[in-house]
């Protein structure tokens, strides 16, 4: 395999490791670069193609091999230290001290209706300016399933991992992202209470 293979889940090798390097040295967030092909960089490589307008399959081809070349990546909307979200291309990027520290598949609400406790709603991540108000430092039983080390914005409204976080909107109204990528947000401290969280 060479750094212009076709690279996709399950393949490994030094050249799956260069292009890990290259996302992780522009702050798509994939663990450690090890070579190995897995859930973490496909995730990473979804969020590349989400912030490149390319189709979202996870797969390192032809034009998500350009768009990592030309450096792409999400165009900041929040200074300081935020996370900010967008819905458009479905991916969550932490900032501090106005850098690029992390950027994350998510996510977002589907807008479908469901019925939760005799009530129908609809799945919609509301736009605008909040802050985390609440953290769960564990996994969150809740109404509508189990939610990994939730972080609270607004309402019942979190940015929380999960087993299953797919190329397009698919949640009750919170941001998924990985379990490991919630780990990680919680051991280097990137969403404390207070911090500012844009949707948009």
């Amino acid at each position: 395999m060479t750094d212009s293979s076709t690279m996709k889940s399950g393949d490994k090798g030094p050249a799956v490791q260069r292009m890990q390097q290259r996302l992780s040295a522009l702050g798509y967030w994939l663990g450690t670069p090890d070579g190995e092909y897995g859930y973490l960089t496909q995730q990473a490589v979804m969020a590349l193609q989400k912030t490149a307008g390319l189709g979202r399959d996870g797969v390192y081809g032809p034009a998500t091999r350009a768009a990592l070349e030309r450096g792409v990546v999400p165009k900041l909307v929040v200074s300081g230290n935020a996370v900010q979200i967008s819905l458009a291309n479905q991916v969550l990027t932490v900032v501090e001290n106005s850098r690029i520290v992390a950027i994350l598949n998510t996510s977002t609400g589907s807008g479908e209706t469901y019925v939760s406790q005799g009530v129908t709603k609809t799945a919609i991540t509301p736009k605008g300016t909040f802050s985390v108000i609440h953290e769960v430092n564990g996994l969150d039983h809740g109404p509508l399933g189990t939610l990994y080390r939730s972080k609270y914005f607004v309402g019942g409204i979190a940015v929380h991992g999960y087993t299953s976080v797919p190329a397009y909107p698919a949640s009750h109204g919170c941001a998924r992202v990985s379990n490991s990528a919630m780990d990680m947000i919680w051991s280097r401290d990137l969403m404390p209470m207070g911090r500012t969280v844009v949707v948009f």
